[in-house]
């Protein structure tokens, strides 16, 4: 009941996009540092294959960005930083609910027995 293939992938997704706002937290923490380059944290088509696979487990993949750098070496974007963020911030709380929901129904269909 708890290690379904959907529970499995929404779990997938949390530490999916906990790692993504770990990294760009750490990017605008950076975005005075000197040849810092902004992490970009990718997780979405490796959990598309899982779910496609069966298993709903997946990681997630951490990467400098390719971005341009500025004469200082650093590539930090502050506004798509803040877009990631905000992305996100409302991507993790679509699937807390969604989890919420899932689990409310266990707990439904365990006192209606």
């Amino acid at each position: 009941m708890f290690d379904s293939v959907s529970a499995t992938a929404l779990g997938s997704a949390l530490d999916g996009l906990a790692a993504r706002q770990r990294a760009t937290a750490d990017n605008i923490a950076n975005i005075n540092t000197p040849h810092y380059l902004a992490s970009r944290v990718g997780f979405e088509d490796a959990l598309r294959s899982a779910v496609s696979s069966g298993s709903g487990r997946a990681g997630t993949t951490v990467s400098q960005s390719v971005a341009p750098t500025r004469e200082d070496g650093n590539n930090v974007n502050l506004d798509a930083e803040t877009l990631t963020s905000v992305d996100t911030q409302l991507r993790y709380q679509l699937i807390t609910q969604a989890m919420s929901g899932k689990l409310q129904g266990i707990s439904s269909a365990l006192r209606t027995n």
